[in-house]
């Protein structure tokens, strides 16, 4: 028998993750966070400082993470911590660039400049847009389970699910299908919904709901954190321990101890003894879940039913340092770099998502901006992981002519290949063993994944439950469609359904509540 108990214990570092710890700390349960070995957003090489992934927050303006700082009570001071972006985003083609200001005057004389023959066709998407993001705002606000698992869940869910738009019997609509094939303003609705989903699929596949959600969230004003993901993961891990959790970023859990058909403790690397507890929260797939458990305690019913996960593309980044004065002063904080039109179109050059962090000006050294580039690999793409820095960079230079001559650093933690040194006007390359914060080898890109069969209104994959009793998910896996918005709907359904299971520390929770928030 252990000497140590939680009453939950959460595996990963993710939003959905941390989400979930800081709700069920908050909620009164002892709880233990375990990052599960995934490695943080930055990195840093000599002077310079990297990152292994883009962040954007795009779930800053959803009904969902206001609902979590309500309940944190940290409103004012997460208010505080932000920014918003002008211009939000912007599309470069080749020939062609168009900024995407908050303000709506501007905006409509981009479109008037850039797309004047579907000016009245843009105006018809924005408002279908704003029609369906208003009615999921309200939605969206309801407490139920997503997606849901019970009979009533399903039952109070799909009610819910009934008033959004795009949805139900009319989700399979196309929001573009008036736009000409091919045509510019495509790829700018697109684009950005592509590299905010999870789901594994080419971007015009996207569900209805899915497109409208995404590009509402990259058009209704985009939020910023100086710091970046890895500010609002010291956010919610410092909220955790406030509330009297113990978070060990650097611990992982190598089996689940299963008894009688459910979890019983887990088994943290470098220890002896099990640490007890009736809930395992994890932002892991389901079948990740079932190897930390050898395959026991596995419900018929998950073996029968559980929805196949498939990893179908991953995304690739690569870190840039780059001489400020080698990069246009209209480059913006997020961008969208197209390649080159051709027929047919050349599969082996990607589309690539451009984030631009401005560096601290450093004593004895010019003014420099990282640049964090991601592309969307196929699994069973033409481009593979030792060709992708590349290609990444021959879509820069269709943009970025000057970006060559004034790289510092090149890096990227997925291809296992040295970084990429300048000195002096010479080249070195650097082995990987010799970037200590990152893997020897390649590391893992984050995945992106299709359910057969498809889950909830087709925006779901596996569901909260895991498949062993006790275990729940509020991954990637959960809601892909949705990206981080997906992520948090599953830790908010996750605790809701932890967190309802124990009557008296509801009562005690409902006494408790209040509505005022302080900073």
């Amino acid at each position: 028998m252990s000497s140590r108990h939680f009453d939950a214990i959460v595996l990963g570092r993710s939003l959905g993750a941390l989400t979930a710890a800081v709700l069920l700390a908050r909620r009164s349960l002892r709880v233990l966070l375990l990052g599960q070995g995934q490695r943080p957003p930055e990195y840093t090489f000599d002077r310079f400082r990297l990152r292994r992934r883009t962040f954007s927050l795009l779930a800053g303006t959803t009904p969902i993470w206001r609902r979590v700082l309500q309940e944190l009570a940290q409103t004012p001071r997460f208010r505080r911590r932000i920014g918003s972006l002008d211009p939000m985003f912007t599309m470069l083609w080749e020939g062609r660039y168009v900024e995407v200001p908050p303000d709506l005057d501007l905006f409509a004389r981009e479109v008037d400049r850039e797309f004047p023959e579907v000016r009245q066709l843009v105006d018809e998407l924005y408002s279908t847009i704003a029609y369906v993001n208003g009615a999921a705002d309200i939605a969206l606000e309801r407490d139920v389970v997503w997606p849901p698992g019970s009979f009533w869940e399903t039952f109070n869910t799909r009610r819910v699910a009934a008033t959004i738009p795009l949805v139900g019997h009319d989700r399979h609509q196309d929001l573009l299908a008036k736009f000409p094939p091919g045509h510019g303003f495509r790829d700018l609705a697109q684009v950005p919904a592509w590299f905010a989903t999870d789901l594994g699929v080419p971007a015009g596949q996207l569900p209805s709901f899915a497109l409208a959600r995404l590009h509402g969230a990259w058009t209704r004003g985009v939020q910023a954190l100086a710091g970046g993901e890895e500010e609002l993961q010291s956010f919610l891990v410092e909220r955790t321990e406030a509330h009297g959790g113990i978070c060990r970023l650097g611990g992982r859990a190598i089996r689940l101890v299963v008894r009688r058909g459910a979890v019983v403790g887990i088994l943290e690397e470098g220890e002896d003894e099990q640490v007890g507890t009736s809930v395992v929260v994890s932002d892991q797939s389901g079948e990740a879940i079932a190897d930390l458990a050898n395959g026991e305690g596995i419900t018929p019913r998950a073996r029968r039913d559980w929805p196949r996960m498939t990893p179908t593309a991953g995304r690739f980044v690569a870190s840039l340092v780059v001489a400020m004065r080698g990069l246009p002063e209209s480059l913006g904080a997020e961008a969208f770099c197209l390649p080159r039109r051709c027929t047919p179109p050349d599969l082996r050059t990607p589309i690539v998502h451009l984030q631009r962090v401005d560096q601290p000006r450093e004593s004895g050294h010019e003014a420099e901006s990282l640049l964090v580039a991601e592309a969307i690999l196929p699994v069973r793409g033409p481009l593979s992981l030792i060709e992708a820095r590349a290609a990444i960079l021959d879509t820069l230079r269709l943009h970025l002519p000057f970006i060559e001559d004034h790289i510092r650093v090149i890096d990227s933690p997925h291809d296992g290949l040295p970084l990429r040194l300048a000195s002096d006007g010479r080249w070195s390359d650097i082995d990987r063993i010799h970037v200590p914060q990152t893997a020897a080898g390649p590391e893992p890109m984050e995945w992106m994944w299709t359910a057969d069969p498809p889950g909830f209104a087709e925006l779901a994959g596996e569901p909260v439950r895991g498949p062993i009793p006790g275990t729940y998910l509020v991954g990637r896996t959960v809601l892909p469609a949705l990206g981080q918005e997906g992520a948090l709907l599953a830790a908010w359904s996750a605790a809701r359904v932890i967190t309802h299971r124990d009557r008296s520390r509801q009562r005690m929770r409902q006494k408790l509540w209040t509505k005022i928030e302080t900073g």
